[in-house]
C-alpha cells in the first residue's frame, strides 16, 4: 500500500524471555517489514534484545520503543546507540520516552520533573555526541556536562566520544502523548511514536505536527485482531484500553485517560477509570466504547481490515507497528505491502 510501511513491535518481556522474537524478526525481514522494535518497562532493557535480533538479521531497521530517559544518562544512551548502529551496519533508530511518574519515581528513584525540558536536554546531548564535532558540554538543568553540582570533585572536563559514530544522523523518535510533548517532538525529533492514533481524528494532532521537519516519520502502534465476529475482535483492544485508561496512572493524573478525553471520549474515560479503581475491571473494559477501540485498531474480518488499511494509508502515519504471530505478520504483509 503506497506510502505505508510495516514495523514489528515486540514490546517488552513478561516473566520470562520470549522464545520466538528472533524468528519473528527474521520472518518480518523476509516479508519486507521496514523495522522491528523492542521495549523496556521495569524488567528487561531494550538495547540487549535489539542487539541480539540485529545479529540474526541483516536489513530490517532496529528501533527502541522506547528507551526510557531515566534508565540511563544521555551519554550512556548515546554509547549504546553508537555501538548498535556500528554492529548493525547503520540500522539503528533511537526511540526515546520519559515513561510515567510511577516508573520514574518508583523504579528509577528519580523525580518526575519537567519532562519536556528533560527530553529536550537529553536529545540535544545525544545529537552533540553523535555529531562528534567538539567536546560535549551542556549547561542544562538536568544533565550538566561537565558536572559541577553537589559532591563533584571539580575535575570533570568536556569529552568527545572515543568511538567515531557510524552515522551522525541516527534517527531519533520520541514517544509522546501530551499536546506540548507532541509539539516538541515534531520540532526536535525525526519521528513520533504515538500510543493511540486514529486516522479518523487527524485534527487531534494536526496543529501539533505542523512544525515537523521534512521526512518526519510517524510509527503508530496498531493492534490487529482478525475475527469474523467484530465484538470478539475488539475485546483485546478494549481490555488493553480498560487497563491503561483505568489503572496505568494515578487517579488525578493518567496520561492515557487524558489522551482519550482529547480524542473525544472524556465522559467514557472518566467512567472507565471510576470502574477500574473501584475494582470492577470487567465493567471498566465493557465501558470502553467500541468506536474508540475500533478507530485505533484493525479489527474484524479480513476484508474489513483490508478496507480500513486504506484509511491509515491516507493519514500522516508512515509506519504501522503490529504485534502478533507469524500468521498475522504474513497476512499484514499481503494486505498492506
Amino acid at each position: 500500500m503506497a506510502g505505508l510501511s510495516l514495523g514489528l513491535q515486540l514490546g517488552y518481556w513478561g516473566a520470562q524471555p520470549p522464545g520466538n522474537h528472533v524468528e519473528l524478526a527474521q520472518e518480518a525481514e523476509r516479508l519486507g517489514y521496514d523495522s522491528v522494535w523492542t521495549a523496556e518497562s521495569y524488567g528487561n532493557d531494550c538495547f540487549t534484545p535489539l542487539a541480539w535480533i540485529g545479529a540474526h538479521t541483516s536489513t530490517i531497521r532496529l528501533g527502541t520503543s522506547v528507551a526510557q530517559l531515566s534508565a540511563r544518562s544521555p551519554a550512556a544512551c548515546a554509547m549504546a546507540t553508537i555501538a548498535l548502529d556500528h554492529l548493525s551496519g547503520g540500522r539503528m533508530i533511537l526511540g526515546l520516552g520519559v515513561s510515567g511518574p510511577q516508573v520514574v519515581e518508583g523504579w528509577y528513584g528519580q523525580p518526575y520533573t519537567k519532562p519536556l525540558t528533560r527530553t529536550r536536554e537529553y536529545v540535544d546531548i545525544i545529537r552533540k555526541i553523535l555529531a562528534r564535532q567538539e567536546p560535549v558540554t551542556s549547561d542544562g538543568e538536568f544533565y550538566p556536562l561537565p558536572y559541577h553540582g553537589p559532591g563533584a570533585w571539580g575535575l570533570g572536563k568536556p569529552i568527545k566520544s572515543i568511538t567515531h559514530p557510524l552515522r551522525a544522523d541516527v534517527p531519533i523518535f520520541i514517544g509522546a502523548e501530551g499536546p506540548k510533548n507532541v509539539t516538541q517532538t515534531a520540532r526536535i525529533a525525526d519521528g513520533w511514536l504515538p500510543l493511540y492514533y486514529s486516522p479518523y481524528r487527524q485534527e487531534v494532532y494536526a496543529d501539533q505536527l505542523q512544525d515537523a521537519r521534512e521526512g518526519f516519520e510517524i510509527a503508530a502502534l496498531c493492534l490487529v485482531n482478525v475475527n469474523d465476529d467484530l465484538a470478539q475482535a475488539l475485546y483485546p483492544v478494549k481490555a488493553m484500553l480498560g487497563f491503561y485508561v483505568g489503572g496505568m496512572g494515578a487517579s488525578k493524573r493518567n496520561f492515557h485517560k487524558e489522551l482519550m478525553a482529547r480524542m473525544g471520549f472524556a465522559d467514557e474515560a472518566e467512567e472507565i477509570q471510576r470502574l477500574f479503581l473501584a475494582g470492577k475491571r470487567e465493567e471498566a473494559v465493557a465501558a470502553v466504547p467500541d468506536q474508540f477501540a475500533d478507530e485505533i485498531s484493525l479489527s474484524g474480518p479480513a476484508d474489513r481490515i483490508r478496507e480500513k488499511l486504506k484509511d491509515w494509508a491516507n493519514s500522516p502515519v508512515t509506519t504501522l507497528l503490529v504485534h502478533g504471530d507469524i500468521t498475522l505478520l504474513r497476512n499484514m504483509a499481503q494486505w498492506a505491502l
